[in-house]
């Protein structure tokens, strides 16, 4: 009796967790491919394995059902470690892995990120797959959404950051 009455409130239970959504995360080259087929923007998560924040921010930022429904609808995202090995094929280069001396590092991130390398960073193409901006630093749940709806539907071109951030009302 104890076994099934533990059964029931364990059903019970399940049924009220709603599933977690999750990110669609692809490689470069898979949201470049998706690109060519029906063009959306890429966004880009810049990451390293030792970066605390970058860890953080797939435990809070990426997980927030909100931010995960907004990124699968509106972009191809792309999850790019810094330090990572492929290479990687762009607008007719080949971006390769780096390491001179204790410096090590992708091409691609560099050329992304500007040579700032700094992690997390999010980076932001648009449809033709050229680089609108990059942002650097951890972001909170409530300020990625700002931040990806000020980069949908070129809000960053007719809209300074100041005055959109004001009038800003988001779901989180």
């Amino acid at each position: 009796m104890k076994k099934l009455i533990l059964v029931a409130v364990l059903a019970i239970i399940s049924v009220g967790v709603k599933a977690q959504e999750k990110v669609n995360w692809l490689t470069f080259e898979e949201a470049l491919e998706k690109n060519k087929e029906t063009p959306k923007p890429i966004l880009v998560d810049l990451y390293t394995d030792w970066c605390g924040w970058c860890k953080k921010m797939d435990k809070t930022t990426y997980k927030n059902n909100v931010i995960v429904k907004f990124i699968n609808e509106n972009y191809y995202a792309v999850k790019m470690d810094g330090e990572g090995k492929e290479d990687i094929s762009f607008k007719g280069k080949t971006y390769k892995y780096v390491q001179k001396g204790k410096s090590k590092y992708h091409e691609l991130a560099a050329a992304i990120m500007k040579g700032k390398m700094s992690y997390p960073s999010t980076a932001f193409f648009d449809l033709e797959e050229r680089l609108i901006q990059t942002v650097p630093g951890y972001l909170a749940e409530k300020k990625f959404e700002m931040v990806l709806a000020f980069f949908t539907k070129d809000n960053y071109k007719t809209k300074k950051w100041s005055e959109f951030s004001k009038a800003f009302k988001g779901s989180i």
